[in-house]
């Protein structure tokens, strides 16, 4: 008898939850239509392009082509900068090491001298 009401019991519940419900209505017929295409694109569908060939029209465009030339102008203007620099440095220092040894030539004699006087 036991066993009788708990089979009964688990049919019950069984039948109630596999029942077919109405399912809600979650388009109504009064929902405003969208106007545009709404679908998604799949990578695989027609008209999809990749992600490469999207690249590659990119960079084959027209503004892209002249940042490239702007940036390699302005490569080149810190470059030739930056050696102008080098080369007045450069003189910089060989001015300054002249004076220098020009300096060290003028100081030489004269303690030269100034020991032959102490010597006499």
């Amino acid at each position: 008898m036991k066993n009788l009401l708990f089979v009964a019991f688990i049919f019950s519940v069984l039948t109630l939850s596999c029942s077919k419900k109405e399912p809600a209505d979650f388009y109504p017929t009064d929902s405003p239509k969208a106007s545009y295409d709404t679908t998604a694109i799949d990578s695989f569908s027609n008209g999809a392009t990749s992600v490469d060939i999207v690249r590659q029209i990119r960079m084959s465009s027209q503004q892209y082509q002249d940042s490239v030339k702007e940036a390699l102008r302005l490569q080149a203007e810190e470059k030739k900068l930056k050696e102008e620099l080098e080369k007045e440095n450069k003189k910089k220092a060989d001015e300054e090491k002249k004076k220098t040894e020009d300096e060290k030539k003028q100081k030489a004699p004269e303690t030269t001298t100034a020991a032959e006087f102490k010597t006499e």
